[in-house]
């Protein structure tokens, strides 16, 4: 069975490659107990196994999840929306991290979409998703301090990628924000472009929440970094003042609360160096 290259960082540690060792007989017996013909998979995934399938005349997506913190209630989040702005969950089985999802096509992605006004989508998209909740969804609170009280352990692990300043700037927007919140909801903490797609059902449908119990202002930090709509300051700017302004949210906490979870995710991110470009760009606007 083949698998993505993207996947292959999980050779790294042991556990990683028990999992990937494990991934045929996972798929062949899901192929069997959901009655599915399994394609070769999708190559953008980092964290899972994505393959399209058929359930006899129907179009479905296999995922098969590593199982990290992040997709842990990823399932839970689909159930909520109910399809509302977001595909569907056909089936689900815990133990074995697999969701069986509605299929989107044709599947482009909201990033590549030509002479489409990105931000529209998302304004319409964001208040269907915004739902209120609570356990089983790890809590905002819960994550931020947790980036708080490691933060310059992690920066420093990595050898200092960023000026200090960056790094300052974030434990005290995390020490601000994190318990101070408004009405908690139900957060995709990585809504960019790419995972949004075009359906038939709906125009757009999002993909792959990695669910959060936080804040609004808080779900459009992922929006406002996302390089495929556009990376200057002025890029940056415009979509922090046009979402925030538009969802009616309060700007500064939009502003901290990106700043402060593009530095923490930059760390460890292969996009690291733009994440450094728009927090100073993020700094200097307030």
């Amino acid at each position: 069975m083949h698998i993505p290259e993207r996947l292959n960082w999980l050779q790294r540690h042991e556990a990683g490659r028990a999992w990937l060792a494990s991934l045929p007989t996972i798929v062949t017996g899901l192929a069997r107990e959901w009655n599915l013909q399994v394609g070769a998979p999708f190559e953008g995934s980092n964290v899972s196994y994505v393959a399209p399938a058929m359930r006899g005349g129907e179009h479905v997506v296999l995922k098969v999840q590593w199982p990290d913190d992040e997709s842990t209630h990823e399932a839970d989040a689909l159930k909520v929306w109910n399809g509302a702005g977001a595909v569907r969950l056909l089936d689900h089985d815990l133990e074995r991290h697999a969701l069986l999802l509605e299929r989107c096509l044709p599947g482009t992605d909201l990033a590549a979409a030509a002479g489409l006004d990105a931000l529209s989508v998302l304004i319409d998209l964001l208040p269907r998703l915004w739902k209120t909740v609570g356990r089983p969804f790890k809590s905002l609170t819960e994550e931020a301090l947790g980036w708080r009280a490691s933060l310059y352990a992690d920066w420093e692990a990595v050898g200092g990628p960023c000026e200090r300043r960056l790094v300052d700037a974030t434990a005290e927007f995390l020490d601000q924000l994190a318990r101070s919140q408004g009405e908690q909801i139900l957060v995709h903490q990585d809504l960019h472009g790419e995972n949004v797609l075009a359906a038939q059902r709906e125009p757009w449908l999002v993909i792959d929440p990695k669910p959060l119990a936080g804040e609004r202002e808080f779900s459009l930090a992922p929006i406002i970094r996302s390089v495929e709509f556009g990376h200057s300051q002025r890029d940056v700017v415009y979509r922090l003042d046009r979402l925030s302004s538009e969802l009616q949210l309060d700007r500064d906490r939009v502003r901290c609360w990106t700043i402060a979870q593009t530095v923490a995710w930059g760390f460890d991110s292969n996009d690291a160096a733009s994440h450094y470009e728009t927090a100073r760009w993020l700094l200097r606007a307030e």
